[in-house]
């Protein structure tokens, strides 16, 4: 082998192995999904998101925490920039309906900025902030496309799971520019908002599933016992028949027709009530 081939062969490897590098660090730069879930109910359609806890914890505690009190309800969507993103207006100036003391202190809090190796691409969540870098309170944005150059600049703590098809109405709302700002002509009003827990979602379903396996093993216990009784009974039955008569026939001719009829049914009742007795104990035990 030449020394241009060996050349070609080392090139070829170092190649190989920087892809891989690239495709390995691609996948780290992945972060994992918490359990949360939250949907804002927009004017356009719904739009849910789940947090980055391990990426931004102190960013993704507030943003919950304002969720669950209700302080997105009556907000808006006042920017919308087709292929950069779709921003949340502030929930102290934003809403319509007045909020209450405790609304109020959380949305005035201001978050330290999280920082992250998380790259801007559609569907990342950003917190929106002032120069501060640590001055990021309530607003958001929601990418509609790449944005490398906010990498490291803004907070990243979620994206989007479900609702691309709202975004892209979004997209099409006609807008006019202020400023920096590329902002709607109409209100895109954040009706009502909710959270939930897919892990318990998931625990429920899974619980719905037993209940109504346990259902159906419990009727095909109910018709095997009642397949079990009717064999009982009809035993049960003949061998009250059978002992009857041999008590007739034992009593033979010292006995008139009418003692005869007597004793076979003073017999049988006796027989019966045991019977019922038994059934009913079953009965209360299953």
């Amino acid at each position: 082998m030449c020394s241009s081939d060996r050349a070609s062969i080392a090139i070829a490897i170092v190649c190989i192995c920087a892809l891989c590098n690239s495709i390995n660090g691609a996948i780290a730069a992945v972060p994992e999904l918490g359990s949360e879930r939250v949907v804002f109910q927009t004017n356009y359609g719904d739009i849910e998101f789940g947090f980055y806890p391990s990426v931004a914890p102190k960013t993704v505690e507030h943003i919950s925490k304002l969720v669950r009190l209700g302080c997105y309800n009556t907000n808006h969507f006042f920017r919308v920039d087709k292929g950069f993103v779709a921003q949340v207006a502030d929930v102290s100036s934003g809403r319509t309906a007045p909020m209450n003391e405790l609304q109020r202190m959380e949305a005035d809090k201001t978050i330290v900025g999280e920082f992250s190796y998380v790259k801007h691409v559609r569907g990342i969540l950003s917190m929106g902030r002032y120069s501060d870098p640590d001055s990021a309170q309530s607003s958001f944005s929601i990418l509609l496309g790449d944005a490398p150059h906010l990498d490291h600049e803004y907070a990243i703590f979620g994206k989007v799971t479900k609702g691309d098809e709202t975004l892209r109405k979004l997209e099409e709302v006609p807008t006019h520019k202020e400023g920096i700002f590329v902002m709607p002509t109409e209100r895109i009003a954040i009706l009502s908002t909710y959270h939930y827990d897919t892990a318990v979602e998931a625990c429920e379903e899974d619980r719905s599933v037993l209940k109504r396996r346990l259902a159906a093993s419990a009727v095909e216990i109910e018709k095997q016992l009642l397949s079990w009784l009717a064999l009982q009974f009809r035993a049960l039955n003949f061998l009250s028949t059978l002992h009857t008569r041999l008590v007739v026939e034992a009593l033979g001719r010292h006995a008139t027709k009418l003692m005869k009829y007597i004793i076979f049914h003073c017999y049988t009742c006796v027989f019966w009530k045991h019977y019922i007795s038994f059934v009913c104990g079953l009965i209360l035990v299953f």
